[in-house]
């Protein structure tokens, strides 16, 4: 077997039948006088079978000896002439994984460049030669780079994954296989809801447009199947090519781009963020329904779930670069952080006013009830309120029953009158509103915070899923 050419071949000899290994071409021959119709064999060509003349090592050797003899590897095909047209096709073997946190993702392709160099033109019945690695260090070839790769390497592994193939009117083709780490700069302003253009950029090195111009294919861009691809959190949605021109101090460099669509899956955050801090906020709505009375159950709860939403908060972050700028996810976190820690806020300020009023209502019946009290009794009377023939108050609850015949009633629970917007008292009298006054009971705040804290996390939620999933 012929290693070079991938096939078998047989020599016209005299003798004996038993095959012999021709240690110089590392083949097998046969010592079978040779026909005619061995001069052909089956070779498979574009997916086709067709018959092609067997060339010698002889006769691969002279043509490679007279075409790369006097050709300098740095030394562009036609410099100063016109400028050689490399055209390039990329097959995308894998994609992934990305790595938000560096801000690169990683991709697996075979690199095809193929151009015209008329230094190895050559006359033979054979019109395509396919060589191995060795001969691409004797010839020239482009010096392709890629402009944002952080780290390249090339497979080496059984041999180097290069293909050289040389046509008889110098056309040469040149491929590999490389894995790459490229960058990518990811705007997370909707993060996780982002979508993000990859880009994979390569170009000449030190050749300049009017030296070296590269140019795609006609089906320059080839995808393999997506199902084995290490994205993870990411979907493939597509990839567009494109060409441009870069200005620098020492040319003009033409620049190819391939830029690879990605698409976010929130699967894994709504597991592990969206969904526990929902449930954290709608955890801390049970306070509402518990007794003000029971301190330590309602204090306790509380805490509890405002420490777990700024642990729930850290975590999401550990996926995030450190960027300065608020994402979605940030924007949602510190809503449910600030729903919660309300709530907190809501019971302190509930059990501050109910404790203030049953310490004023014990000082008054004390003063009231006791004879020995040395306060006069023009100064208890001055404690009280006198309310004005007329008006309409709220009364918030009874435990202290209001009675008609009575001018005096206890003062509010902030020190003033019932002229203040926000009017927080118990025994005042009741009736309807004041005109352009809001008579607020402490005691019905929780059945307050019933309605409004659910309803503001669900018009939240409406603005929140709307505004960046469909704006």
């Amino acid at each position: 077997m012929d290693h070079q050419n991938h096939r078998w071949t047989s020599r016209t000899t005299d003798g004996p039948s038993e095959p012999e290994m021709d240690h110089q071409s590392h083949r097998w021959t046969s010592k079978y006088p040779q026909t005619e119709e061995e001069d052909y064999e089956d070779v498979p060509i574009n997916k086709t079978w067709v018959l092609s003349p067997k060339v010698y090592e002889s006769d691969v050797t002279l043509i490679l000896k007279q075409n790369t003899a006097g050709i300098r590897q740095q030394t562009e095909t036609d410099i100063g002439v016109r400028p050689t047209v490399i055209e390039t096709a990329v097959y995308i073997n894998s994609i992934g994984p990305v790595d938000p946190i560096n801000m690169e993702y990683t991709i697996d392709i075979f690199f095809a460049q193929t151009w015209y160099d008329s230094r190895l033109k050559f006359n033979s019945s054979m019109k395509l030669l396919m060589l191995n690695s060795n001969m691409v260090g004797k010839i020239w070839i482009p010096d392709t780079f890629f402009r944002n790769s952080r780290k390249s390497d090339a497979h080496w592994i059984t041999t180097p994954n290069r293909l050289l193939r040389l046509w008889s009117n110098g056309r040469v083709m040149y491929t590999l296989r490389l894995t790459i780490n490229a960058e990518c700069y990811l705007k997370l302003h909707n993060f996780p809801m982002d979508e993000h253009s990859c880009p994979l950029e390569f170009s000449s090195y030190g050749y300049p447009k009017n030296e070296i111009m590269y140019r795609w294919q006609r089906r320059a861009v080839e995808v393999a199947d997506q199902r084995y691809w290490r994205l993870y959190q990411f979907a493939f949605v597509g990839l567009r090519n494109s060409s441009d021109v870069a200005h620098t101090q020492s040319g003009e460099y033409v620049i190819l781009t391939i830029f690879f669509d990605l698409s976010r899956r929130m699967g894994y955050f709504t597991i592990q963020t969206y969904i526990p801090c929902s449930m954290i906020v709608v955890l801390s709505w049970v306070s509402f329904w518990i007794n003000k009375d029971a301190v330590p159950a309602r204090t306790s709860l509380g805490i509890t779930t405002v420490l777990t939403m700024t642990t729930l908060s850290t975590i999401s972050r550990k996926s995030l670069p450190k960027v300065s700028y608020v994402t979605a996810m940030d924007l949602f976190v510190s809503v449910c952080f600030i729903f919660t820690f309300a709530a907190l806020m809501e019971y302190g300020t509930l059990h501050y006013f109910t404790s203030n009023r049953q310490t004023k209502k014990s000082k008054a019946n004390n003063n009231v009830t006791n004879p020995f009290s040395s306060v006069p009794h023009s100064d208890r009377a001055s404690s009280m309120v006198n309310i004005r023939p007329g008006t309409s108050l709220l009364q918030v609850n009874n435990i202290v029953p209001y009675h008609e015949e009575d001018d005096y009633a206890y003062e509010c629970l902030d020190g003033k009158d019932c002229a203040s917007f926000f009017c927080c008292f118990d025994d005042c009298r009741s009736g309807a509103w004041r005109e352009n006054r809001m008579h607020v009971r402490v005691s019905k705040i929780d059945s307050y915070s019933r309605i409004f804290f659910p309803t503001a996390f669900g018009l939240f939620n409406l603005v929140y899923w709307i505004g960046y999933l469909y704006l």
